[in-house]
């Protein structure tokens, strides 16, 4: 099809060969309770001996030590203590370690003294959290702030660094003449991607999405190419059908992996012509189209087996975005919900209880951004206030805590009686636990959310 051209080749935009170096480990700060809006950060561990983690100026440096160079994450928030906890450095992956911190430090809602990480471990100190990824792709930039985050549309902020290195390349993809294929599951943000994609092209036409699979196969060629009047029983007028409709703009041809073989022939003419022959007319129409295809399938496994056409792949392939799972980027969990809340709830200041955002980050959301924009409309239509609580999350969202039903009692009731039975067992969390019928975790979290010092109660 005919695009603006630029001065980008395929060759110059493949992502593999934009990296060479192997791939590191990371540490994100992803959610801090008292901020409505997430100040969130990223560090390359590579060449570090250790990471510190504690109270202080909100800030970052590198130190050098004895064993090796030590990074010195540092927080403003009381619940933290000078030094809380550390990453020490075993071989090429990291041990947690807490450093006899007051309040705890927790790996994936379980309080731990020592623990080797694992990629995707949330971390919790204080009132923040952290993820670790223990391979993630090499970056220039050893630390990066929220602030510094660079985004050619705000839909496509992002601190991974394989999502980074593609959407850096977006805005001279969208100029070029270079085919794009976006390539992810179901509901991870493949028809925004295209509709930025657009924006970023100039392109004065609109930018139209088609769901392959949910077309008729006995109407695909009608639907994309249209019709003239009379064509067939029930032709009363004139259609320009999906693709003309798109000419100077952009054409989605989301789950392409689902058009029918006879479809597929159909829409390689048009790719290979530039023009499109309306059922019943005689005469082909020029068209001027970019097309953006998605799917959530495998298209060369397809190719293999005969299910795709090897041409129209070679045709439509040049630029491949891939879009990773919701649950394999939690370290952009923040700023989706930032982009979401702001659509949903305009005007409104929102945070989160802090039961409400481990849940978050904890569930494993097997429907990606699409069931997130759910829950947290949901949610906000539950909130008549500023705080979204846990109880106002999906109740699938909330089991990612394993949480039990709480007491039927009000929070300074609950409070009061936690007090009382912490008094009485002398601050033994299993036992009170046991009085409770509740599990261990469950009493921490609430000794947590009501800011008891446990220790206060040890005699």
């Amino acid at each position: 099809m005919s695009v603006p051209s630029g001065d980008v080749t395929e060759e110059e935009v493949r992502p593999e060969r934009t990296n060479t170096r192997p791939p590191c480990a990371y540490l994100f700060r992803v959610f801090e309770w008292e901020l409505s809006k997430p100040v969130a950060a990223r560090h390359r561990l590579q060449g570090l001996h250790e990471v510190e983690l504690g109270r202080g100026d909100r800030q970052s440096e590198v130190q050098a030590r004895p064993g090796g160079s030590c990074l010195r994450l540092q927080l403003p928030d009381r619940w933290t203590s000078t030094v809380h906890a550390r990453l020490a450095r075993q071989g090429s992956s990291f041990r947690l370690e807490d450093v006899d911190s007051k309040n705890g430090t927790w790996v994936n809602g379980e309080a731990q003294d020592r623990r080797d990480l694992k990629d995707l471990d949330l971390i919790e100190v204080g009132h923040a959290l952290y993820l670790y990824r223990a391979e993630l792709p090499w970056t220039a930039q050893a630390s990066l702030e929220r602030a510094e985050v660079k985004a050619p549309l705000p839909g496509l902020v992002t601190l991974n660094p394989m999502l980074a290195a593609q959407f850096e390349r977006l805005p001279a993809i969208a100029t070029s003449n270079v085919p794009v294929i976006l390539h992810g599951e179901t509901g991870t943000g493949k028809e925004v991607l295209s509709s930025a994609i657009h924006q970023l092209s100039g392109r004065s036409g609109t930018f139209t999405a088609v769901n392959c699979a949910a077309l008729p196969k006995a109407l695909v060629e009608s639907e994309l190419f249209g019709y003239r009047k009379g064509a067939f029983s029930g032709a009363t007028e004139d259609r320009l059908g999906l693709v003309r409709s798109a000419d100077q703009g952009t054409l989605l041809l989301d789950e392409i992996g689902d058009l029918s073989p006879e479809a597929q022939g159909a829409l390689l003419r048009v790719l290979q012509e530039s023009e499109v022959t309306p059922l019943g007319a005689t005469k082909p129409v020029k068209v001027d189209v970019r097309i953006v295809a998605a799917t959530h399938r495998d298209l060369p496994e397809m190719v293999a087996k005969g299910l795709f056409r090897a041409d129209l792949l070679a045709r439509l392939s040049g630029f491949t975005v891939r879009l990773p799972p919701l649950r394999e980027r939690k370290e952009d969990l923040a700023f989706l919900i930032e982009t979401l809340l702001t659509r949903i709830a305009p005007g409104r200041t929102l945070r989160f209880e802090a039961d409400a955002a481990r849940a978050l980050f904890r569930h494993k959301w097997p429907l990606n951004v699409r069931e997130l924009e759910k829950c947290l409309s949901s949610a906000v239509a539950l909130t008549p206030g500023e705080e979204i609580a846990l109880t106002s999350l999906p109740e699938d969202v909330q089991k990612a805590l394993g949480a039990e039903p709480l007491p039927e009692l009000d929070g300074d009731e609950r409070k009061a009686r936690l007090l009382a039975l912490l008094n009485t067992h002398n601050g033994n969390v299993t036992a009170v636990a046991q009085a409770l019928d509740l599990s261990r975790m469950q009493v921490h979290r609430w000794i947590r959310r009501y800011a008891i010092d446990v220790g206060s109660f040890r005699k």
